[in-house]
């Protein structure tokens, strides 16, 4: 597996993001369009795919929150890919690509739905934590903190 760091939209990641955004719509049915506007990649400007045999498989993000957070975003793995570790290993470069940079924490949200995220982000070392920004009060929003480890 090779693992590519991208400051500008790649047309691969554009590719995967689509194909999350169809899952996540049938997934979270009529909350669609609720999370859907918390999910453009206008403000992302830090990427990881994972390529298998120069196939994109997997990818992953970060925004920037502030001068030491920033928020886990868009991150997917192909059906036929998953329970192979590969999200383990976007998130572990993101995270190192994080702390390179000098921020000391990560947060996310996932719905309360997506259980195989959630199993992925806890097994990482993400607390459940009280809901931040847009999530705030949303019954289907569970959002995390991991502490960045350089």
């Amino acid at each position: 597996m090779k693992l590519v760091k991208y400051r500008e939209k790649h047309l691969d990641f554009l590719k995967l993001v689509s194909k999350l955004d169809q899952d996540l719509s049938v997934t979270d049915g009529e909350d669609h369009a609720f999370y859907n506007q918390f999910n453009g990649t206008e403000d992302i400007h830090h990427m990881v795919i994972a390529y298998l045999e120069n196939e994109a498989v997997a990818c992953g993000a970060f925004k920037v929150i502030n001068h030491t957070t920033v928020e886990i975003k868009r991150m997917y793995t192909l059906p036929d890919h998953r329970g192979k570790s590969i999200a383990v290993s976007v998130l572990k470069s993101l995270e190192k690509w994080a702390a390179s940079e000098g921020y000391k924490e990560m947060i996310l949200e996932t719905g309360t739905r997506q259980l195989s995220a959630i199993t992925l982000y806890k097994k990482y070392g993400f607390l459940i934590i009280e809901n931040y920004g847009p999530y705030v009060g949303v019954k289907n929003s569970l959002c995390f903190k991991k502490e960045i480890s350089a």
